[in-house]
């Protein structure tokens, strides 16, 4: 049996044994001489070290008690005003008064002793359980450009791993998961332990902590009462509550849209059109779809990336006219940003509107017209997709009515990755000209092409090589060899600016050689961008914009969308009409002949 015995040395009174911080005797627990097991008789050591300790130098001791409780407390109040944007992270945004620290408080002091160091613990778990949700906001904002969604988002979590083993290495990605997994760990036990010890020393301090909390309590409703502010914000706080407010706001509102979206995908608005009346005007014609990654807006107006992006449009505009083709272009808004390029394709496939995952696998699962598949019902093209960016299997290929899709293994590929994209753009559609736009066929194509070589990190980056020198890919290990290391360029905001800027000029020249070289009198090729880069390269309040572009040789093709008032070109200029990116799908099938006849499910 353990017993108890009572000491009067306390810290800094002559004797130099322990007692609490308020000053009164400490009870210290001791194994009983021959009681309890050895795992038990090792910890009563240690503690009487540890006491012993505190005897022989209880200034220290008692330094060092100050200095853990007033990192307990700083700790505590940091995570109840933390703020959920990278960009307010300043050391004003901490100099508040949360109204939660009072409340927690006058609770904390009014509870037995097991009660509140129970309470005391849940309330550090759920103060750790806040950061983490913050620190989830802050990294979804600097790449998605939205906070994270506590219905919706735990699966890319696991997307975001994969993307760090493709552009990192596997090790890399898994000691950063390790890590990661760690740090948080520490974090909900830490805070936890704050909390109690704070909690411990109200309870030692009953009359001054209450006081104290009375005190507090009137400053913070005055302070509110009166709307006294520090550096333009409430000195009276209660950010911890008001973000809790907000993500359950956020996940009643994704469960209702959950049953309304269902309802919308279901009405389609050429779903129950014959296929005779679908793209009449499109047929005979081989009709390319190709998005080229991370494509925004920002690459054609920012002033860091926009010059060599604009000379590459200008070279490229005048190359395909040299050729024959013509260009319009204009803006799309997209459903997504810095990433989930599948929300921004699928939106633009499907006319609706996607923005999230749950959205996604709605769409997938439904009969909803996608534009292959539309050119599939018709009877007269045959599909296509070419995907280097799909490594496992894609049951999507179902939803979008693609008779062949054509993953990174499927194309010959046998030259090095260039960070998370599998192939050079250029390998890519030299493969789908090889494999099936250059072969003799009883129907046209409509397909499906994504572009991956300018997907983040932008390092290493691919050049072009003369089209007849590609071979199986192997001519580009030297240029990947020579290229910059991904972990320096995504380190870094300006080198990330100047590599997604060339990534595009790449990207673009590219698929414009393709045409050029490849393209014929019955060529229709529509491509676009899925969505802005992140936001440490496009900045905190980019659009959502992406250019599209049509271009053809056939002028009555370009006719068709005369009415929509874009730009001649393949620059779109930056007063040229922008639409919401689910809109292009009815508006290209009216364009070009189709009838709508309702479906309503």
């Amino acid at each position: 049996m353990p017993v108890f015995t009572r000491s009067r040395d306390l810290p800094g009174s002559g004797d130099g044994a322990p007692v609490g911080a308020d000053g009164t005797e400490a009870a210290v627990e001791v194994e009983a001489p021959g009681s309890g097991t050895a795992p038990l008789r090792v910890l009563a050591s240690r503690v009487a070290r540890w006491w012993a300790w505190r005897s022989r130098h209880p200034r220290a001791a008692r330094a060092l008690w100050w200095t853990t409780t007033a990192l307990a407390l700083a700790l505590i109040l940091a995570a109840m005003v933390m703020p959920n944007q990278t960009r307010f992270l300043r050391a004003d945004r901490f100099v508040r008064l949360p109204g939660e620290a009072i409340i927690a408080a006058a609770v904390l002091l009014s509870l037995p002793r097991r009660p509140r160091v129970a309470a005391a613990a849940a309330l550090g778990a759920g103060l750790a359980a806040l950061t983490v949700v913050n620190v989830l906001d802050m990294a979804y904002s600097e790449y998605l450009g939205r906070g994270f969604n506590l219905v919706l988002d735990w699966g890319l979590l696991d997307d975001a791993q994969s993307y760090v083993a493709d552009s990192m290495g596997a090790t890399t990605a898994s000691a950063a998961t390790a890590g990661l997994l760690l740090l948080i760990v520490v974090l909900f036990v830490v805070m936890a332990l704050a909390a109690v010890r704070l909690s411990n020393v109200l309870a030692l301090h009953v009359p001054a902590a209450t006081r104290g909390t009375l005190i507090a309590g009137t400053v913070w409703i005055t302070c509110s009462v009166l709307s006294v502010q520090y550096a333009g914000l409430p000195l009276a706080y209660h950010r911890a509550v008001s973000a809790v407010a907000v993500k359950a706001k956020d996940v009643r509102q994704t469960l209702k849209d959950e049953a309304a979206f269902a309802q919308e995908a279901r009405t389609d608005a050429f779903g129950d059109t014959p296929p005779e009346q679908l793209v009449p005007d499109l047929r005979g014609k081989d009709v390319v779809f190709a998005f080229i990654e991370s494509y925004g807006r920002s690459a054609i107006e920012d002033p860091v990336m926009a010059p060599g992006v604009d000379r590459t449009l200008t070279a490229s505009t005048a190359a395909l006219a040299k050729a024959g083709y013509r260009a319009k272009s204009g803006w799309l808004t997209s459903a997504t940003f810095g990433g989930s390029s599948w929300l921004g394709h699928s939106t633009t496939l499907s006319g609706l509107w996607i923005d999230n995952q749950q959205r996604y696998r709605t769409v997938m699962n439904s009969d909803r017209l996608s534009l292959p598949k539309i050119f599939r019902k018709t009877g007269a093209w045959d599909t296509v997709g070419v995907m280097p960016g799909i490594q496992k299997a894609w049951p999507e290929q179902k939803h979008y009515g693609l008779d062949k899709v054509y993953n990174a293994f499927e194309m010959g590929y046998q030259g090095p990755k260039f960070s998370w994209s599998t192939m050079p753009d250029q390998y890519a559609l030299e493969a789908f000209q090889r494999l099936e736009h250059g072969k003799d066929r009883d129907k046209p194509l409509m397909s499906e092409i994504i572009l991956t070589s300018s997907h983040q990190p932008w390092a290493p980056l691919p050049k072009m090589v003369g089209w007849d020198e590609m071979g199986d890919g192997s001519v580009f290990d030297s240029i990947q060899k020579a290229g910059e290391k991904a972990s320096d360029v995504i380190s870094d905001s300006a080198r990330s600016r100047k590599a997604y800027g060339e990534s595009i000029e790449y990207s673009v020249t590219a698929l414009t050689q393709w045409l050029e070289r490849y393209g014929t009198e019955d060529t229709v090729l529509v491509f676009l961008g899925d969505h802005q880069p992140i936001a440490r390269v496009s900045g905190d309040n980019a659009s959502r914009d992406v250019p599209v572009s049509i271009v053809a040789k056939d002028p009555k093709v370009l006719d068709k969308v005369a009415a929509w008032k874009w730009t001649d070109g393949l620059r779109p200029a930056k007063d040229a009409p922008v639409w919401r990116m689910d809109l292009f799908r009815d508006r290209f099938l009216t364009a070009y002949g189709s009838t709508p006849h309702p479906s309503r499910g």
